[in-house]
């Protein structure tokens, strides 16, 4: 949709899917008509498709439809003024407009189509009797009926249609046009995919393109022989890595900040969630409507109930933080070593693929259980938002995963002292894991749909008696409907399948950072395996996963204090590796050689943290164009103020006058 402008294209977006009806002849009171009737009324456009064995409900929003909504819910946009108001449709041309020239983003479209088609509620006044297939149930008065077609059974799911135009339009430019190795329509992915997944590619664009310069000085390092200075390769090549993944975490901040301004997105840096909105509304606030009836109105009450509170949501917090780290050392640790000893008892390379192939397919089991408890906890916890929320679940799990990602290296590199099966170590896993997530990404979406689609002919064949055809699947939206939903691996407590993905990328920074001492080239490995992998994430969301849910994160949220945290230990890991390089006896004398490294590993520990003030996590054309804005809102709402006290001020200076006058002529009358 143009939002307005021009001539208007119609997108089904949204799809419902509803039994497909058993009797021919339409009965009085059927469900799934009165929903078409309703939906119509709210001004929606409806278009029926049978499928093999449901119907599918898809459904579009005009412009004027979803500007009436955005208006019901005060969805609140910025304007050309610099300040955000909510939505009118009267003021629609004063409003920014998304990069792709739409007015509303996909993520306030959503909200839009979430609320016109629950908010269709029972106004008679009296119950409604609906039908299906022989069933009846009552609709009450004043309850939505899309919750009690769901309660039913009748609506058996609802997701996001793709648009075929744009998809196609992005396989084109994105996903198949591989002379581009990094370079993305970021601006048409955020149009399409909303800000997180828009966010995310740009991040991983931005590391590849960054990995390209310790890529080449890793191969050098470790292809040039340096003759009698090679002693200072290692620590001169630890130091620049470092320096590297500091300066590209701030830059990265920085591009995160233009792009937010660039799509128009107000976020501050918050010390907590990394980012949050501007302009939280009171009613979105985490406290419970029954604890703000008890503290009342007194200032005094409110203050010290509110610090009770929210030191109560810290408490269970940090409980459940505990329980996790207390499970991963106690019952996770002691498997870990045990891989990691076997590991080192083989001494044929093909038995330890297998063996690694084994522990892997076992950790992930592992993970999914860990996974599942680690929801259970977070749903006892007090999250201020989904996005709080979800960052609360990714520590938890990553602590899950660094364990079994790093713990039998940690073991040979620090125990066994041993470089070369260290080396080995990190080719397999680099190589192994690389395999493993594209295969997870790639074949695995697939054989789902296949499978989905194998059951639905085989059913239909089944109710339809002997046939020699082949039963096809015509349809766009049921293929959709076959297509599994972008989640993540570990359940689908992990709506968001950006988990995998950001996953997949911090694991592998923190192999090549960790231990870039004992493998320079694994810096190389990761930017080819990257390059790759912006290919096949994007074939992943345009051809076998469904249309994603939008989220409202713009950042990666958690993700970032991670990769922060793998800096600080890669620090630590490779001062660790080159002692035990340059101390080959094992004495651990205070030597020259060993004390220049603990003082190395100080001095970038300083740098690493120095960074962050250095450089400015915003660039100065952000920081201008918001004070411009800010001026310029200042400016309005003075000048709207000082008319609106002129003209009160001339209206009670006119009835004094008034007042004068008459009294004067009835001084004269008498």
């Amino acid at each position: 949709m143009n939002g307005g402008n021009g001539k208007e294209r119609i997108v089904h977006e949204v799809a419902m899917v509803v039994p497909k009806r058993i009797r021919e002849e339409e009965e009085e009171g059927d469900c799934v008509e009165v929903l078409v009737t309703e939906l119509k009324k709210r001004g929606m456009v409806v278009d029926r498709v049978v499928g093999l064995a449901d119907e599918f409900l898809k459904v579009a929003a005009p412009w004027e439809t979803l500007g009436n909504a955005a208006a019901e819910l005060h969805i609140r946009k910025p304007t050309r003024l610099g300040i955000d108001l909510p939505f009118e449709m009267q003021g629609s041309e004063a409003f920014f407009r998304q990069p792709d020239g739409s007015l509303f983003s996909w993520f306030e479209r959503f909200r839009c189509y979430q609320h016109l088609i629950y908010g269709i509620v029972n106004c008679e006044g009296y119950d409604v009797t609906l039908k299906l297939d022989g069933r009846e149930f009552c609709w009450a008065a004043g309850e939505s009926l899309v919750r009690r077609l769901e309660s039913e059974g009748v609506i058996k799911q609802m997701f996001p249609l793709h648009d075929e135009f744009k998809r196609k339009e992005l396989l084109q430019n994105w996903a198949l046009n591989w002379w581009n190795c990094t370079n993305q329509p970021i601006d048409q992915i955020y149009s399409y995919f909303g800000a997180k997944i828009g966010v995310y590619f740009s991040f991983l664009g931005m590391y590849t393109q960054w990995l390209i310069f310790p890529a080449l000085l890793g191969f050098i390092v470790q292809m040039v022989d340096f003759g009698s200075l090679q002693f200072l390769v290692l620590p001169s090549f630890f130091v620049s890595i470092i320096l590297w993944a500091a300066l590209f975490l701030q830059f990265w901040k920085r591009k995160n900040s233009a792009l937010l301004a660039r799509w128009q997105i107000n976020y501050l840096v918050g010390p907590s969630q990394g980012y949050r909105f501007l302009g939280m509304e009171w009613s979105s606030l985490p406290f419970p409507k029954d604890f703000i009836k008890k503290i009342g109105n007194e200032r005094a009450q409110e203050k010290e109930a509110y610090q009770r509170y929210e030191w109560f949501a810290y408490r269970k917090r940090f409980r459940n933080d505990v329980l996790v780290i207390v499970s991963i050392i106690c019952l996770q640790l002691p498997f870990e070593l045990a891989y990691a000893h076997i590991y080192e008892m083989i001494t044929y390379d093909a038995i330890k693929y297998v063996l690694t192939a084994i522990y892997l397919l076992i950790i992930q089991y592992l993970t999914r259980l860990g996974g599942k408890v680690s929801v259970k906890l977070i749903n006892r916890e007090i999250n201020e938002s989904v996005e709080y929320r979800a960052n609360s679940l990714i520590y938890k799990v990553f602590g899950l995963y660094f364990m079994q990602t790093y713990i039998g290296i940690f073991y040979h590199a620090l125990l066994h002292r041993n470089f070369m099966t260290l080396r080995q170590v990190l080719i397999q896993r680099l190589i192994i894991s690389q395999v493993f997530w594209t295969l997870m990404d790639g074949s695995l979406p697939y054989l789902k749909y296949s499978y989905r689609k194998f059951r639905a002919r085989k059913k239909k064949k089944s109710e339809g008696g002997p046939s020699t055809g082949r039963i096809q699947i015509a349809s766009r939206v049921e293929k959709e409907y076959f297509k599994p939903t972008y989640s993540a691996s570990i359940g689908v407590e992990l709506e968001d399948g950006l988990f995998d993905d950001s996953l997949e990328l911090a694991l592998q920074f923190g192999m090549i950072m960790m231990f870039a001492c004992a493998f320079p080239l694994a810096f190389a490995l990761a930017a080819v395996s990257n390059v790759m992998e912006i290919r096949t994430n994007a074939l992943k969301l345009l051809v076998t996963l469904r249309r994603p849910l939008p989220r409202a994160a713009a950042t990666i949220g958690a993700w970032l204090n991670i990769w922060q945290f793998l800096v600080v230990m890669s620090i630590c890991t490779n001062s660790a590796l080159l002692v035990c390089l340059y101390d080959q006896e094992g004495k651990w004398k205070i030597e020259p050689g060993l004390a220049a490294i603990l003082i190395m590993e100080h001095v970038l520990l300083l740098l690493k943290f120095g960074l962050s003030r250095l450089v400015p996590e915003e660039p100065a054309w952000v920081r201008a164009n918001r004070v411009k804005n800010v001026t310029q809102a200042q400016d309005m709402y003075c000048k709207q103020l000082l008319r609106s006290m002129s003209g009160e001020f001339a209206s009670l200076a006119k009835t004094q006058q008034e007042q004068q006058q008459q009294q004067r002529q009835d001084s004269e009358q008498f």
